[in-house]
């Protein structure tokens, strides 16, 4: 069975996450260069089938965009070139980070654990697609 990966995208960093193949528990898989990220995606499209993108869009709570919307849109115009085969799907990531710093001082994550930014950006992916499932068996 297919699974799903989940993108907070960064500028800098990549969050990604996963979910087992009957697409009931999402995990954090890893962090990646935003760089690296079409590498990274390929090898692991190559090696593990995917029925869906989803990648987080980066606005303000008031709507307005925030530094990393305009290379997030061209992240999503470039998924759909890449992998024309695999639906992108965008959703509204505006509390994921402050969320994923929430879920880290309440699993106990000490300080110096949760000053890693990449395992901000791991957690949030992880939300984000924690939460499209829930949504999504409703």
């Amino acid at each position: 069975m297919a699974r799903i990966i989940a993108l907070d995208y960064g500028n800098k960093r990549t969050g990604i996450a996963v979910t087992d193949p009957l697409k009931i528990i999402a995990t954090g898989l890893t962090t990646v260069d935003t760089q690296q990220l079409f590498e990274f995606l390929k090898a692991y499209v190559a090696k593990e089938p995917v029925e869906r993108i989803l990648i987080g869009e980066p606005y303000q709570l008031d709507g307005t965009p925030t530094h990393s919307t305009e290379g997030a849109k061209h992240c999503i115009r470039r998924l759909k070139n890449s992998f024309p085969e695999i639906p992108i799907e965008t959703v509204d990531e505006s509390h994921s980070s402050k969320m994923a710093s929430r879920a880290m001082v309440e699993m106990g994550m000490k300080k110096k654990d949760r000053q890693k930014k990449g395992m901000i950006d791991e957690i949030a992916a992880c939300l984000l697609l924690q939460e499209y499932l829930e949504k999504s068996e409703s």
